[in-house]
């Protein structure tokens, strides 16, 4: 048989989000457009400010935007009211009602849309079976912890069977261990009830954590989109790359474009082969990035070379800070292995091999 074409449950075509007039003029949306597939775990990633939460409040229907429009399913639901739109949001703060007992929470807004009892009912066990708690239906949400209060506040979203659920930073609130456990829940929530999810976030780990595709916001605008592979093996600028995990920059200049690889130089008259975005032909100066993983440190010399100035042990690895010889700063993390050192020491000389296709360079 063949494959179920894939349907786009959202889609964000042009949108711009003005605040303010005048001096006071504020910009928070910049023309955005992205695509948000059916069924899939989609997240908007960036610092305070770029514009995530905004265009999640869009999607909602609590304000709306100054132009472009916003499909679901292909109608516009751009003019809708929030009560309009089969769209459920969690938010930071649960808004749980503390003088219900769970049950009555989750059934809350079925007992609005005038849904019978018997439905309701049925749809409560459903969800606390769903969130796995069943044996507390009967306590109330002030008298259980924070990460089943959570739980709560994603069954009674669930409930309704909304065609999206929008997630502005519900986990943030959490502790480091507890925040852990909940991106996996996450995950296979979204994964079981099929619905589609629209995440916010700042946190990177916890992007790469749970998503499918994320969207990498700056200033109110989107710069790029793509498997969680590709955002951080592949980023596509500048911003992308360093916002996304741990890098190394390279200031070089490029000799030659050969075999779909730029042949660079770098401050320090090492030499390198690199990769580049397709759409892309680098010329001049340009900027590398290499991430720390994908380099080795050797006793002999190899493509990079400098002094160990810092060593920093993480338990699962350890970060090596070396000093190439052109002065600019580098990070190796080498993975630990069981009652071994790392095997080399501050103030000595080491050589850095970057591994195949390790090297990127970057639109500035």
């Amino acid at each position: 048989m063949p494959d179920k074409p894939v349907r786009n449950a959202i889609d964000v075509r042009g949108v711009s989000k003005i605040f303010g007039a005048g001096e006071q003029r504020v910009a928070a949306l910049d023309s955005v457009s992205v695509s948000i597939r059916e069924n899939e775990f989609f997240t908007l990633l960036g610092p305070s400010g770029c514009g995530k939460t905004t265009l999640l409040r869009l999607i909602a229907g609590f304000d709306y935007p100054t132009e472009g429009e916003i499909l679901l399913y292909g109608e516009d639901i751009a003019p809708l009211p929030p009560f309009k739109r089969p769209v459920n949001t969690v938010f930071q703060s649960y808004a749980l009602f503390p003088h219900m007992t769970v049950g009555e929470n989750i059934g809350f807004g079925l007992e609005m849309l005038g849904k019978p009892r018997a439905e309701i009912e049925a749809r409560v066990a459903e969800m606390l079976k769903l969130v796995k708690m069943e044996a507390l239906r009967n306590r109330r949400t002030s008298q259980i912890s924070g990460g089943q209060q959570q739980r709560v506040a994603l069954a009674r979203a669930l409930a309704p069977q909304p065609k999206v659920l929008l997630l502005d930073e519900p986990l943030s609130a959490l502790d480091y261990k507890l925040r852990k456990e909940m991106q996996i829940e996450l995950k296979r929530l979204q994964h079981e009830t099929g619905i589609t999810f629209i995440f916010v976030t700042h946190d990177q780990e916890e992007a790469l954590t749970m998503s499918d595709r994320i969207a990498v916001m700056s200033a109110g605008r989107i710069l790029q989109v793509g498997t969680p592979w590709d955002i951080y093996d592949k980023p596509a600028e500048r911003f992308v790359a360093d916002f996304i995990g741990e890098t190394n920059f390279l200031a070089a200049t490029i000799d030659a474009i050969a075999g779909g690889k730029a042949q660079v130089t770098l401050g320090s008259g090492a030499k390198l082969s690199a990769t580049f975005a397709e759409g892309f032909r680098p010329n001049g100066r340009a900027t590398l990035v290499v991430r720390p993983e994908h380099a080795r440190l050797m006793k002999s010399p190899a493509d990079l070379s400098g002094i160990v100035e810092n060593i920093v042990y993480f338990g699962t690895d350890t970060h090596i800070h070396v000093r190439l010889d052109g002065g600019e700063p580098f990070i190796v993390r080498q993975q630990n292995t069981r009652n071994a050192s790392c095997g080399f020491e501050t103030g000595e000389k080491v050589g850095i091999q970057i591994g195949d296709n390790a090297a990127q360079v970057l639109k500035d």
